[in-house]
């Protein structure tokens, strides 16, 4: 027993010695990854800008013509897909 128990504590030593602590390394393609998501959350925040100021734009139109007014939904909806992307966006940045 006590046999087995000293090469037990052997064995943790010398590969404790041998094996060391590896050093932290980016996985492969994360500069690319990275990339991608700063380019997606471009791409989200002019999409919305641009929904928003199409629907304001839309909405005066509208206002101007005494037409029936469908823009407030428009803006409405935009706002909803900006608030969903921003917390989708935060909840991304925490996970990376």
């Amino acid at each position: 027993m006590t046999v087995s128990l000293i090469l037990c504590a052997l064995q943790d030593t010398v590969l404790a010695q041998v094996v060391g602590n590896p050093a932290p390394e980016a996985p492969p393609l994360a500069d690319k990854l990275m990339q991608m998501g700063r380019y997606f959350t471009w791409l989200v925040q002019l999409s919305g800008i641009t929904a928003i100021t199409y629907g304001g734009g839309r909405f005066a139109w509208e206002k101007w013509n005494g037409g029936g007014l469908q823009s407030p939904k428009m803006i409405a909806s935009a706002m909803a897909g900006g608030a969903v992307a921003t917390s989708a966006g935060t909840i991304m940045n925490s996970v990376i």
